[in-house]
């Protein structure tokens, strides 16, 4: 079956279902901008869209996956990103939803492979990612919104930190993201994957 139709018919019900439950700030998070990113990237074959969410979120998602399975064989977290999933009040269908922080850093290495990677796409992201940390804090009152601490800009638990001021806790947050992900995620595609314009 056609992959871009089977991943347009998915988006087409997360997309009403997670703003009527959980509000437009939930599509502030980093693996949602992800998932709307890469569905204009699938449609468009779009080699640079393809690589900034590659950098944004393969490695963070793949650690998510572990975290589900280290769960899953022992019981208890790893470190604490797939928990919700295995919470029995959260309906089966909302973490069937969920399963796409598994398969989507999948099909973005798939679509590396296809398209190759573009050399520019961590600048992007950057960007991309300073855009979308700083909406969030200007923007939802804190991390008690239905949408849940967004990308960790109030801290990094579900509650604020208090340990710092707020624009200091923001700034680290703002220089982890590229230190820690997209730099080390770049230097990585740019030897796996080829650089040129040509579709495999």
């Amino acid at each position: 079956m056609n992959v871009k139709i089977v991943y347009s018919a998915f988006m087409a019900v997360l997309i009403p279902y997670y703003y009527h439950a959980y509000g437009p700030a939930n599509f502030l998070w980093f693996c949602d901008v992800a998932l709307i990113v890469t569905l204009i990237g699938l449609w468009t074959d779009s080699k640079f869209l393809v690589s900034t969410q590659a950098v944004a979120i393969v490695f963070p998602q793949f650690l998510w996956v572990a975290d589900f399975f280290f769960n899953m064989a022992f019981g208890q977290p790893m470190v604490g990103l797939a928990t919700y999933m295995f919470d029995s009040e959260i309906s089966l269908f909302v973490r069937g939803l969920s399963l796409f922080h598994g398969w989507l850093p999948v099909l973005l290495l798939w679509l590396l492979w296809r398209l190759g990677y573009d050399r520019g796409a961590w600048k992007a992201q950057i960007g991309i990612c300073w855009g979308v940390l700083l909406t969030a804090f200007l923007v939802l009152p804190g991390p008690t919104t239905l949408a849940g601490n967004v990308d960790k800009v109030f801290g990094w638990g579900e509650t604020a930190q208090t340990v710092m001021h707020p624009l200091v806790w923001l700034g680290i947050v703002m220089l982890a993201y590229p230190l820690l992900v997209y730099i080390p995620s770049h230097l990585v595609f740019r030897k796996v994957f080829r650089t040129d314009n040509q579709i495999a």
